[in-house]
């Protein structure tokens, strides 16, 4: 495996206020704190195994966004990602998914000796989870998508997609692009050595004019779907309060009925 790249992306995290930006109505992501998705920590755990078990390799990380998301990346080189390639440029502010992925795949294009690429299955902000399917056919290249398992045997890919159908095994040859789920592994927890490595580990920050991306072809003016009004979420009512005094399931049953849930 001569090296495998992992697609990353910085998210407002979970546990914050998430909101929308006055005017374009596109995601703030100024208003929250902003964390590594935790998929793409799996992600990342994946590509590690698969090159500590062949013993050889170099594992890349591919993130888009601001400057901020130096963050996430540091997180990803300090789990033991050899080195990262950061897109940065105001021009991609509010791309749709398939601009997205255009980019990406026009990164991967420059990237020497790629025979994987391993990605989330979807992003906690946007959650479209079409990514890496765009990507791979942008690239021409055959992709497994949704596993909770990951099997590398020479120059074959086996894995295991779950569906509401039930369980289906896949397989495809190298090079391929790949994206997992919750269930494929437990991440590692970055070491005070590996903190203190990211440091000094290669970053390189490209624009979309390195990558021969034009401006056109990209942001917000240029997306094929475009949000122009929203509406708050309704505020948590109190609710009522029922005291049974042996008829509590009766009143339980009568105001479900109110509501027309029954």
């Amino acid at each position: 495996m001569t090296n495998i790249v992992v697609l990353i992306k910085q998210v407002p995290d979970t546990w914050s206020e998430r909101k929308l930006a006055d005017g374009d109505f596109t995601l703030d992501r100024e208003a929250a704190d902003a964390v590594l998705d935790e998929i793409n920590e799996r992600a990342v755990e994946e590509a590690l195994q698969i090159k500590e078990a062949a013993g050889e390799g170099e594992v890349t990380v591919l993130c888009a966004g601001p400057a901020r998301a130096t963050d996430a990346i540091r997180k990803a080189l300090s789990m033991g990602a050899d080195k990262a390639i950061h897109i940065q440029d105001d021009l991609m502010h509010g791309s749709d998914a398939v601009q997205t992925a255009y980019v990406l795949a026009s990164a991967l294009g420059t990237v020497e000796g790629v025979e994987m690429v391993i990605a989330g299955n979807e992003a906690t902000d946007g959650r479209t989870g079409a990514v890496p399917a765009m990507i791979a056919e942008y690239l021409e290249l055959p992709h497994l998508t949704h596993l909770r398992k990951l099997e590398v045997d020479g120059q074959t890919l086996r894995g295991e997609r779950e569906t509401d159908d039930g369980i289906f095994a896949v397989e495809a040859s190298l090079p391929a692009i790949v994206s997992v789920n919750e269930k494929i592994n437990e991440p590692r927890f970055p070491s005070f050595k590996g903190i203190m490595a990211a440091k000094k580990k290669e970053v390189n920050v490209v624009s979309l004019a390195d990558l021969g991306v034009e401006a056109d072809t990209v942001g917000l003016a240029n997306a094929g779907s475009t949000v122009t009004g929203v509406t708050p979420k309704a505020e948590k009512t109190a609710g009522e309060r029922v005291t049974d005094e042996g008829d509590g399931g009766t009143k339980v049953a009568e105001y479900l009925a109110a509501a027309k849930i029954i």
